[in-house]
């Protein structure tokens, strides 16, 4: 069965992107079908990617209802692209009938082809990240190991169990990632305890640590292990993506 899966955060510069990117990359290394969707105007996972030329996006097919066109990035890994033009999106789609459920229904349509399906979400809680809790399983939280980025965590915690109460019960928190992790910071350390006391188990053990490769990689149009295999960021994907797997059966 497909696991529709979203990567969201509303504080940006937290690692959503590259969790979604090399997540994805390293699935794929597995042997799994994965499609990647970039609901994010802001189209970060799309020139990660390194996706430049495309005719449709994401926003086409929310707004005229087309179907999704998915576009190769190697055999079994595949992208929506995301466009500057979804910024507008949520004003367009405002008075659309069961404007939460136009994501799921797209991609109902093509998710049979597919073991994972991961949605990068805006950094924001409106109407485009509804559309990919309702269309999802789970959620995956990238978390940056600094006070800052732990303050909105109630606010995306409120919004699960409202998204699952009201429109989605089958969506559930599947786990929280420490990212630019620097275990020999007593604020890094802190906060992971801090962390792993509120969310228990749902805490990956896999934490990515800080690293050059991470920030150079989508400069390139490449994920981590294209890029630099025996880097820092490869290690901790490599494992993040075992621990991934073992939590889904």
């Amino acid at each position: 069965m497909t696991k529709i899966i979203s990567i969201a955060n509303h504080k940006g510069g937290v690692g959503k992107t590259t969790t979604t990117v090399n997540l994805s990359a390293g699935l794929n290394r597995k042997g799994k079908k994965v499609l990647c969707i970039d609901l994010d105007p802001q189209a970060n996972l799309t020139q990660s990617l390194g996706i430049k030329d495309f005719e449709y996006s994401i926003y086409d097919s929310l707004t005229q209802n087309s179907d999704l066109i998915p576009i190769e990035i190697r055999k079994g890994f595949d992208i929506i692209p995301s466009h500057i033009n979804l910024s507008g999106a949520e004003v367009e789609l405002i008075n659309e009938p069961g404007r939460e459920y136009i994501l799921k229904g797209l991609i109902n349509k093509i998710k049979a082809n597919y073991d994972y399906v991961f949605i990068d979400c805006p950094p924001s809680l409106g109407l485009l990240t509804v559309n990919a809790f309702v269309a999802s399983c789970q959620l995956l939280i990238p978390l940056q190991a600094e006070y800052l980025a732990t303050q909105g965590l109630a606010k995306l915690v409120e919004v699960i169990e409202k998204v699952k109460d009201r429109i989605n019960p089958e969506f559930d928190l599947g786990g929280v990632i420490l990212t630019q992790f620097n275990k020999r910071l007593v604020l890094n350390r802190d906060i992971a305890k801090s962390v792993e006391q509120h969310f228990g188990t749902k805490l990956f053990k896999s934490t990515i640590r800080e690293n050059i490769s991470l920030a150079e990689a989508p400069m390139t149009g490449m994920d981590i292990f294209n890029y630099n295999k025996n880097s820092i960021g490869a290690h901790d994907y490599g494992k993040l993506v075992q621990e991934f797997l073992k939590r889904m059966n």
